[in-house]
C-alpha cells in the first residue's frame, strides 16, 4: 500500500513539473526578440567598390571631376564605411591581373558588401589587356568577384555600367555599352546575385532631362569655368560632382529596390 502511495505521489510531481516546463516554453516563445538580436542589423558595415573611372575618387587637381563612389558616403549614415578601390581605365580583367581584387579580398569580412561595376573598358577591343567578350570572358571574370566575396562571407552586388552621354538625332537617350549590361543581368540571374541596373536607370534619367540638361551631369565645361580646365572640356564619359551625385542617388534607389539590409543605413532624405 505504501508503495502505491509513493508511486502516485511521484506521478503527481512529474505532472506538475511537466506543466511548469510547458508554461515556461510558451512564455519564452511569446517573448519579444532580445534587444541584442535586434541590434545585429545596426552594426557597422563596410562597402568595397570595384570599378572604373565612373566610380573612382579623384584628387582636387581634377575637380570638379568625380565618380559616384566618391559621393556615395554622403548618402549613408555613419555606421557605413566606403572603401573605394575603383581605378581609372580598368576592366574586369585588368583589375584582377593588377592584384586589385586580391587586395579587396584580403580585407573584406563577413557581412561586408562588394559592389562591382565594369563595362566601360571591357568593351575596348583594341586593348587586349582590357577587352573581354560580353558573352564569355566578361561573365567569367565577374564570377571571380562574386565567388571571392562569397568565400569570405561578404555580399556581392553587380552594378551595370552607367551610360555615357549620347543622344540620337531625334533626342532619344541611347544605349552606350552594347551587350555588356544584358550579360551582367544574365549573370546575376544565373548566380542569384542582386543587380542594380545603373545602365537602365541612367538612360531613363538622361531621357527625362534631355540632351542639354544631361550635359550638366558630365564634365562638359566652358573655357575658364574651372581653374583645373582652363581651356574647357567636353567629356561624354566622366561626371562632374553634380552628375556623380545624381548617379549615386540612382544607386541608392537600387539598394532600396533590391531590399538589401543596407537600405536601413540610407539617410532619410535619400530614401
Amino acid at each position: 500500500m505504501c508503495k502505491g502511495i509513493i508511486w502516485k505521489l511521484a506521478l503527481f510531481s512529474l505532472l506538475i513539473l511537466s506543466g511548469v516546463s510547458a508554461c515556461i516554453i510558451v512564455q519564452k516563445s511569446e517573448e519579444p526578440p532580445k534587444r541584442a538580436l535586434a541590434q545585429q542589423n545596426d552594426k557597422p558595415v563596410t562597402i568595397y567598390l570595384a570599378g572604373d573611372s565612373t566610380v573612382s575618387d579623384y584628387p582636387k587637381s581634377l575637380y570638379p571631376r568625380a565618380g559616384w563612389g566618391e559621393v556615395l558616403p554622403t548618402m549613408l549614415d555613419s555606421k557605413v564605411t566606403i572603401r573605394n578601390y575603383a581605378k581609372r581605365g580598368r576592366s574586369t580583367k585588368s583589375f584582377i591581373y593588377e592584384g586589385r581584387l586580391k587586395l579587396i579580398l584580403n580585407q573584406i569580412q563577413k557581412g561586408d558588401y562588394l559592389f562591382i561595376q565594369f563595362g566601360h573598358n571591357d568593351e575596348k577591343f583594341s586593348f587586349k589587356r582590357l577587352y573581354t567578350n560580353p558573352n564569355t570572358t566578361y561573365k567569367s571574370y565577374l564570377k571571380k568577384y562574386i565567388e571571392g566575396a562569397r568565400n569570405k562571407g561578404a555580399i556581392p552586388i553587380l552594378v551595370t555600367p552607367v551610360q555615357r552621354l549620347r543622344f540620337s538625332s531625334d533626342g532619344k537617350a541611347m544605349e552606350t555599352h552594347g551587350r555588356y549590361p544584358a550579360a551582367m543581368r544574365a549573370l546575376a540571374r544565373e548566380e542569384n546575385v542582386p543587380v542594380i541596373d545603373l545602365a537602365a536607370k541612367s538612360k531613363k534619367l538622361y531621357q527625362q532631362l534631355g540632351p542639354a540638361k544631361t550635359k550638366n551631369l558630365f564634365l562638359w565645361l566652358k573655357k575658364g569655368e574651372y581653374p583645373n580646365y582652363p581651356d574647357g572640356v567636353m567629356d561624354s564619359t566622366h561626371f562632374q560632382v553634380y552628375g556623380a551625385r545624381q548617379i549615386a542617388k540612382l544607386l541608392v534607389e537600387g539598394i532600396t529596390e533590391q531590399n538589401l539590409p543596407l537600405k536601413m543605413h540610407v539617410l532619410p532624405k535619400y530614401r
